[in-house]
């Protein structure tokens, strides 16, 4: 098993369907549980690495333990190791690196 790192790229949020479907609006405002330049690595097992979102988790899990386990999304992307996924909140979405770490970099 390989180690994976965890990036977060981006952070979106959609104030026009926050105000039409939450009921706070779009006071909400962005994920408050994740920063762009975040980094966090998964070890193996199914745990989720401390201060993760646990919903962005069950959204990326299968995408992270199947780089852990030496899948390959090419020729999808232009580098071996990595994906990019994000999780699944259609309105405040975050978009991750996910990168497997050769040699427990």
């Amino acid at each position: 098993m390989k180690r994976v790192k965890i990036t977060v790229l981006r952070k979106e949020f959609y104030p026009e369907y926050a105000d039409a479907y939450l009921t706070e609006g779009r006071e909400v405002g962005p994920c408050p549980m994740l920063e762009v330049g975040d980094a966090f690595v998964f070890e193996g097992g199914a745990q989720m690495p401390e201060g993760f979102c646990p919903w962005a988790w069950v959204d990326i899990y299968n995408s992270v333990s199947a780089l852990a386990a030496g899948a390959s999304y090419a020729p999808w992307n232009n580098r071996e190791g990595q994906t990019i996924v994000c999780c699944t909140d259609g309105i405040r979405p975050v978009v991750f690196e996910l990168h497997a770490m050769e040699d427990w970099e």
